[in-house]
Order: C-alpha cells, then structure tokens, then sequence
C-alpha cells in the first residue's frame, strides 16, 4: 500500500490516530489521563525551589513545576502552559511562555514578530504569506509564526486561522485573575493529527479504521522490544525507571563493516521508533562496534533523522564506555503504559 493514510479512530475508548506511510506505522498517537501538552492553567505560585531556579504551582490537576522563575512570589498568580508528561511523581512540567498552535498559525503573546517558516524557501510565496500576516496581526501586539502548512494554501485560509488563534490568545491573557483553573484543554489526538499531519494523506474516520487498515497488527510489531534494521540488523528497545535502553546488534551480518551499517541503519529508524512508543526522557545507545572515526558520521545521520521528528531531542554526546546518550522532549506518555 503506497502514499500516506491517516485513520482516526479510538482504542480502547480511548481517543487515537495513526499515520501509515506506505503501508507502515510511521507516527501513533493516544490520549492519556494526564493533562496534555497545550493546556493552559490559570495558576498560583506555591514555593520556590532554591538551587534550581524553579516554582511549585497549585493546579486544578495537581503541583507543576516551573522552571528559570525571577521575581515571582509565592500566592501571585500567572498563566502557564504544559509542556509535556511529568514522570511518575513528578510535578507537571509548565511554561510561562505561552504558545497558541493551530494548523497553519502559532500565535505568540510573548514574543513579537511576524515571522514564516524557514522551510519555505520560494520568495514570492514567503512574500505572499509575509503579507497575509501584515494584514491580520498588524493592530495586535501579539507575535505570529506562519508555519510550513502555509504553503500554496489560499489567503482567506490562513487567514481565518490567524484570526481564530488570536482571538483566543485575547480571551485567555484576559482571564489571569482568580482560584487556579483549566482554562484550554491540550489537543487530542484527532486534532493534533490535523494540525501536525499536513501532508497530503487519505483520510480514515469510520470506526473500526484501525482494525481494517490493519493498524492494530502493525502497533502490536511497533510496540516489540525488538525493531528491525535495514540489512538484517536489529535494536532491542527496552524502558526502565531511570532511562530508556537501546542495543544495536548486527544480526547475521559478519562483515568488518557490520557494526558500522547497523549503527547507521539505528540513526535513521531511532526517531520513529521512539515516536511511536511515546518514549522520552534519558536515551542511552548500546552501539554495534565501529570506528571511532565513524562517530561523527554517525552523529551526523542522527540528527539528519530527528530533523523531521516531532520531539525534541538534545545530543548529549559519546560516554567513556562508548556509549551515545539524548535527551529527548517528553511531549508523549509510554503507548505501552497508557494501553496497559
């Protein structure tokens, strides 16, 4: 099956998407108990955190931490965001910075500007889109970013989407007096698919879309301990407490070059793989054996490969032992959690 397809269906009565590209699962997501990333909370500051730079707030779903705080006292109020999944026992993750993301526009109430996305690289449409924003944005106070769905898509389009997210920037910076309180839910996963999936797919929405796309097999392989490797190689994908383990091994290739193509073939499925597994956090690389003068070629393909991902992730570099270390973003909770 070739091209993209995105189903919308549910799991477990929980609400999920999927994004097949050619016949395989290349981005899964689901909704989660905890708040998710994009909730915004009216909140009160609780008590400082001395050494870290941080505040402890009072939510309506619980303590969230708030991290490089100057001048805020506790029992003042402010607006913040989530910004991701708190680990077990751990506060919720929060910014003061606010971001409201749609489609084709994030408004930024905190940092003026009009700005379009880098990927658009064609001057005249980045004109066309520069003047779109001028258009819209040029009595607020807000900044705005023009995100790379712009692209060829008509004025009156875009247009209405800047507006919409504006608007409820207004409405929420008004509403920063009173008791703590959830003021904009986070994105399902419907809507994220809709405001981050934006090439151009066929879309599944009837029920039972997962089971007749046979997505439901392919999440059982996706979800394995074990993912394979271009050229016979294969990783082995294991989550404890305290980070998240990843082995390279060559398979049945003996060449001198094994370790080397496995450890390349790991840069480029690494990023999906974590993907759809929801996993984040610490990530540790027990690589196949190279070189040590393929190490920046490996650094290099890795992060050619998370170029395109959805998370953020940090390349924290090799350890003594030979080990390669990230930190990635944890915008998601374990798939395998979440479907226990």
């Amino acid at each position: 099956m070739k091209g993209r397809t995105i189903i919308l269906d549910h799991i477990r009565g929980r609400e999920a998407a999927a994004l097949l590209v050619d016949g395989h699962l290349d981005d899964f997501l689901i909704a989660a108990d905890a708040p998710a990333p994009g909730t915004i909370y009216r909140a009160r500051a609780d008590r400082p955190v001395k050494g870290q730079g941080g505040m402890f707030l009072t939510t309506p779903d619980g303590p969230a931490f708030l991290r490089q705080v100057k001048g805020l006292a506790p029992g003042a109020q402010l607006l913040v965001q989530v910004t991701g999944y708190a680990e077990p026992g751990k506060a919720i993750p929060v910014t003061a910075k606010l971001l409201f993301k749609s489609r084709y526009a994030i408004v930024t109430p905190g940092a003026p500007g009009l700005n379009v996305s880098r990927s658009i690289r064609d001057e005249d449409e980045r004109d066309r889109l520069q003047e779109i924003a001028h258009d819209e944005m040029s009595e607020s106070a807000f900044g705005l970013i023009l995100r790379s769905a712009c692209a060829g898509v008509d004025a009156e389009e875009i247009a209405e989407d800047i507006a919409q997210m504006a608007n409820l920037a207004a409405q929420v910076l008004q509403d920063g007096e009173g008791a703590p309180e959830r003021l904009i839910d986070g994105d399902g996963p419907h809507a994220q698919a809709w405001r981050d999936w934006t090439d151009p797919a066929e879309i599944v929405t009837k029920p039972g879309g997962f089971a007749e796309q046979g997505v439901l097999d392919l999440l059982d392989d996706a979800l394995s301990t074990r993912a394979p490797l271009a050229g016979g190689g294969f990783l082995f994908i294991e989550p404890t407490r305290a980070l998240v383990a990843v082995d390279v091994n060559t398979g049945s290739d003996t060449s001198l070059a094994a370790g080397q193509k496995a450890n390349f073939a790991c840069a480029k499925a690494l990023p999906r793989a974590l993907r759809i597994r929801g996993l984040g956090g610490q990530i540790v690389l027990d690589l196949a054996p190279m070189a040590k003068k393929d190490r920046r070629g490996f650094e290099s393909a890795l992060r050619a490969a998370l170029r395109a991902d959805s998370e953020e992730t940090t390349l924290a570099g090799w350890t003594p032992l030979g080990h390669f270390e990230l930190q990635r973003k944890r915008g998601r909770l374990p798939v395998s959690e979440v479907l226990k």
